[in-house]
């Protein structure tokens, strides 16, 4: 009885954690992200592995990145929820 609530359990875990990427990814399309960024290579923006590798370590980087999307600085701004920008960075820095 265990085994099957343990099964159970991790099986909704990963679900939800695989349609939390893909609504990522679909943030990252819907709004636009795509058309600057690629997730290895540079195009008018830089790569989600470059801005991953410059923000890898610092305390509080997604909340930075999810201001300067909201608010225009430093980078275009970007219509969208908090919530959906929070899931653009995450996917973005690899999270």
């Amino acid at each position: 009885m265990k085994a099957k609530l343990f099964v159970l359990a991790m099986t909704g875990v990963l679900a939800a954690s695989s349609a939390g990427l893909v609504a990522a990814a679909d943030v990252l399309k819907a709004k636009g992200c795509l058309n600057c960024h690629d997730a290895e290579k540079k195009k008018v923006g830089p790569s989600f592995n470059d801005i991953a590798a410059k923000f890898k370590g610092k305390q509080g980087a997604a909340g930075d990145l999810v201001a300067k999307l909201r608010d225009g600085k430093g980078h275009m701004k970007i219509k969208a929820s908090d919530a959906e920008l929070e899931s653009a960075v995450k996917q973005a820095l690899g999270q």
